[in-house]
């Protein structure tokens, strides 16, 4: 398991491009057969994904850096297939996982196993978790039942679909919320005028890009912002002290997961254009 360890806004604004990809970006997701993971002290958040090909993939806690028996012994996980059609297998329970159904799973669980319905065209498995305080009932989103939020305009370029998975209205956790952002075509800016949130941190994985396409994702305080370029099905730490925009060159999807004191989507601190420099 790789671990990050953020910074504060004075030291951010020295870093360079290559250092902010050392500390925020996690640009080795995806890998076929393996579950790769980044433990960052950003909430104590744990983000990874599964691409079960040849076999079924079980998630396994790390004792270094987790110190417990099983990965969901004091964390709960969100899930997000954004794959072909798979499964996911909850101490014997499976659910079946369609192309961008979702997945709440509970502290407690003990056996997590990912699996892919066609070896030859796999699922591909997101998930973030977070610490978690007590048992909640692990329950699958399909993404017709997630709720459903457009926002922006074709002018401003920025039309998209917000579908919320886990949240206070939908499916409940003790403190991840998790959806889906999906902009239309033409369309290319997110979360733009921007935000905080100082009551919560969040990563934000980019995906539905082309192999030619880029994302500049903006983050820093509004004052002194910097960007780091992602490509497809890469994920950017985001503290809480820091905006979260990005503009790419074409329309794209991204999955967003926040954990931190308040779950309440709504509660943002937003930040006048006028103030970003």
């Amino acid at each position: 398991m790789d671990v990050r360890f953020s910074t504060d806004p004075g030291a951010f604004s020295t870093m360079t491009s290559a250092q902010l990809r050392k500390t925020f970006l996690l640009d080795s997701l995806f890998v076929p057969d393996t579950i790769p993971m980044v433990y960052s002290d950003i909430d104590r958040s744990i983000t990874g994904s599964a691409v079960p090909a040849r076999a079924g993939l079980q998630l396994l806690a790390s004792k270094k850096e987790m110190a417990a028996e099983h990965f969901a012994e004091r964390r709960e996980i969100g899930v997000i297939n954004i794959g072909n059609t798979g499964s996911v297998t909850v101490d014997g329970n499976e659910v079946h996982m369609a192309h961008r159904d979702g997945l709440y799973i509970g502290r407690g669980a003990k056996e997590i196993l990912f699996a892919s319905k066609d070896a030859e065209h796999p699922a591909r498995f997101y998930f973030v978790s977070y610490p978690a305080h007590k048992a909640l009932p692990t329950v699958h989103v399909r993404l017709g039942e997630a709720e459903r939020t457009q926002l922006g305009s074709q002018k401003d370029a920025n039309r998209r679909t917000i579908y919320k998975y886990i949240h206070p209205r939908g499916v409940a956790s003790c403190q991840l919320v998790m959806g889906l952002t999906e902009l239309d075509e033409g369309s290319v800016w997110n979360t733009m005028p921007p935000h905080t949130h100082q009551r919560r941190s969040e990563v934000y994985m980019y995906f539905n890009v082309q192999p030619d396409g880029v994302i500049f994702h903006m983050m820093g305080t509004p004052e002194e912002t910097k960007h780091i370029v992602l490509r497809n099905e890469q994920a950017v730490l985001s503290p809480s002290w820091s905006i979260h925009a990005g503009v790419a060159t074409q329309a794209y999807c991204f999955i967003w997961a926040m954990g931190g004191e308040n779950q309440v989507f709504e509660d943002m601190d937003g930040v006048a254009m006028t103030k970003l420099g």
